[in-house]
């Protein structure tokens, strides 16, 4: 057998007993119907896994089907809308949680593999390489969402909220959304901001994260601007596009601009970004290392409330 199918078919291998199916059930004329479903994965001893906030959103009952057709019933622990994702937990004990990787390491063109449930058709697996770090791109609920892992590893309905694996087996993002009408646009949100909204979730139930207000990619920074600028990053964030009105737009950044600093914490990743972006910077002034013309600038910008569309 050549390479690569054993690299993909190890990596399967690991994450088999961890995919599960999620229905959405209704009550019509006193049965429970299932109305739609997506994917999901476990992630601990105790029953608690991973999914999209647009899979269950407003669900009066949610069961999950298991890899060996066993069916639970679904605690809803928390969701945010605005990274489209959410944690349930249910009572079971014949699987094995995942293992999460560090999105902070993925390079573009990395292969990476997409298992889910598209169409119903369970445990379904698809390959593809890493098209892109760093995107943001709209969600379902309508929010922007920073940090997409862009991959070609095909989706389709019924994948949201399955995992997106590396080589090894990892889960290195939770598979989100495809663009209508596209081919090979299949986005992820990344494990690691996926890890720092269950933080929240599992405490408090919610999130509440600061706000800067752009649409960025990460990139990665030619040696000779890296020399001419400066600084030590290989990579930074890419600002395409500022939205009106917003903490960045009042700040006076503008599309272009490369961020390469926070309050001096190095960024190289939306990862990086993501998690300086705390509750507690919310009204507080910061400060933003930029790139513009081969230029280090420094803004002061005030974050504000991350709100759900």
């Amino acid at each position: 057998m050549d390479n690569f199918s054993e690299t993909v078919i190890g990596a399967v291998d690991k994450l088999k007993n961890s995919v599960v199916k999620i229905e959405r059930i209704a009550n019509k004329n006193n049965k429970d119907i299932a109305e739609g479903s997506g994917s999901g994965f476990m992630i601990s001893t105790d029953g608690l896994l991973f999914t999209n906030s647009h899979v269950i959103n407003k669900a009066k009952k949610i069961k999950v089907v298991l890899h060996d057709g066993t069916i639970c019933n679904a605690e809803l622990v928390g969701e945010d809308t605005v990274t489209d994702l959410a944690m349930l937990k249910i009572s079971a004990s014949d699987y094995s949680p995942a293992q999460l990787g560090d999105s902070d390491r993925l390079k573009v063109g990395q292969l990476v593999i997409a298992i889910g449930n598209p169409m119903g058709f369970q445990h379904t697996v698809t390959a593809g390489i890493v098209s892109a770090l760093g995107r943001t791109m709209q969600s379902y609920s309508g929010n922007m969402v920073d940090g997409m892992i862009q991959t070609d590893a095909a989706l389709n309905p019924g994948n949201s909220g399955g995992p997106l694996v590396n080589a090894d087996g990892e889960v290195i993002g939770v598979n989100t959304a495809i663009i209508n009408g596209t081919q090979g646009l299949c986005f992820a949100v990344s494990i690691n901001t996926a890890k720092e909204i269950a933080s929240q979730l599992i405490r408090f139930g919610k999130v509440k994260r600061a706000y800067l207000g752009f649409e960025m990619q990460q990139i990665e920074l030619v040696p000779k601007l890296r020399s001419v600028a400066e600084v030590t990053n290989q990579s930074a964030l890419f600002i395409t596009k500022v939205l009106d009105k917003s903490p960045a737009d009042k700040a006076g950044i503008l599309s272009g601009d490369i961020l390469f600093e926070f309050n001096n914490h190095k960024i190289e990743t939306a990862d990086q970004l993501f998690k300086q972006l705390s509750e507690d910077k919310i009204g507080m002034f910061q400060y933003v290392g930029i790139l513009r013309n081969s230029q280090k600038k420094e803004f002061r910008i005030t974050p504000a409330e991350r709100l759900a569309a």
